[in-house]
């Protein structure tokens, strides 16, 4: 297992986290990533047998968790909000806000790692209209500010040639 193991460290340190991670899940291997740390890639549960939920997670997915509310979530499943609320929790063991959250961090993770964008844009993007309150939420799920996280894990870009 040593070389799968150094296999998935040289994907982290060349390709990044979030690659090293879906090749181990691939390979059915335990991978100990770098960004475990901070906070592992969210795997969300979907096998909990809530056709209405599901159907709900799938739709928050495809769309980024951008620009949903609780009401739109709840006509999604066909049910009222407070059963909505109710059996959400129960099935994802998350409230719909911070199962929200997870998935827009999980996306700017990606986005930090592999593009060049300013954080501003990337907290936009990923549905957040108050750059400070991005950087809160990521930083509270990481555990690193946006820009730490860039630095510690980005794609660095190319060395300049010298004329």
């Amino acid at each position: 297992m040593a070389w799968s193991e150094l296999g998935l460290r040289l994907v982290d340190r060349l390709l990044g986290p979030s690659i090293a991670s879906a090749t181990a899940r691939f390979l059915v291997v335990e991978h100990s990533d770098s960004a475990s740390a901070c906070g592992s890639n969210f795997a969300p549960i979907l096998n909990h047998g809530d056709a209405a939920i599901l159907k709900v997670q799938h739709w928050l997915q495809s769309n980024g968790a951008t620009d949903v509310s609780l009401t739109a979530m709840a006509e999604r499943a066909g049910l009222e909000e407070r059963t909505f609320l109710r059996r959400f929790r129960a099935a994802t063991g998350l409230k719909p806000t911070e199962y929200c959250q997870h998935l827009r961090v999980g996306k700017a993770r990606e986005m930090l790692e592999f593009t060049n964008g300013t954080i501003d844009h990337i907290a936009w993007t990923v549905g957040y209209q108050d750059p400070g309150a991005f950087r809160a939420t990521f930083k509270k799920i990481t555990g690193l500010a946006p820009s730490e996280y860039r630095t510690r894990f980005g794609v660095s870009p190319p060395p300049a040639v010298a004329k």
